[in-house]
């Protein structure tokens, strides 16, 4: 890590993801297993944005070029 899909660790959205997840498992509001996918959802989901704002219309955030196979 950091790797696509997902967001660097010193991500500021990251941070909030993980602490709403931890306070919701205090609160009673969730159980950790639903925390856990909860965060896991939405850090992915902050990782892709990442990746667009790093490479627009890239569908793959590697090596390799749009719409190439990984072979």
């Amino acid at each position: 890590m950091p790797s696509p899909p997902f967001p660097s660790p010193d991500n500021a959205a990251l941070r909030v993801i993980v602490g709403n997840a931890i306070e919701s498992v205090r609160s009673g509001e969730a159980s950790v297993n639903d925390a856990i996918l909860h965060a896991a959802v939405h850090g992915w989901y902050e990782g892709h944005i990442h990746g667009e704002d790093v490479c627009p219309g890239c569908d793959f955030r590697g090596r390799l070029p749009k719409n190439s196979h990984r072979g």
